[in-house]
Formats: structure tokens, sequence, C-alpha cells
């Protein structure tokens, strides 16, 4: 992974690091995953989400009214 590529810290890789990082049980991110509420992608069986968008999403500012 190449350090100097801003994509690349914005990236967390799999519902852990993604739990850990929203401060949520690995369990509520499967189940906002599969509801379709929480933004994310999927690289195979693997779930993927950019740190800008859940930030975004977290304070509200990416959530539809």
């Amino acid at each position: 992974m190449n350090d100097n590529n801003p994509l690349a810290t914005d990236l967390l890789w799999g519902a852990a690091a993604i739990a850990t990082y929203l401060g949520l049980p690995r369990r509520a991110v499967y189940h906002l995953v599969g509801s379709d509420r929480m933004p994310h992608f999927r690289a195979g069986e693997t779930i993927g989400a950019r740190k800008s968008e859940l930030a975004a999403w977290a304070s509200g500012a990416g959530r539809a009214a």
C-alpha cells in the first residue's frame, strides 16, 4: 500500500475495521450494510467503506431526509 495515496488512507476493509472506526458492534455494521443504510462497497465478499463517507453519514450530512 502506498502511504502517499490519500485514497489508501481513506479506505476501511472489513466489518471489524468499520465497526472499530464507528464505535459500533460488528453485528451492527452487517445490519446497516444488509439494509443498505450505510455507505459501503463490496470487493467480492469483503465489505469496504471510505472514512470520509462514513464521517459524513454519521454526522447526518450523508443521510437522506
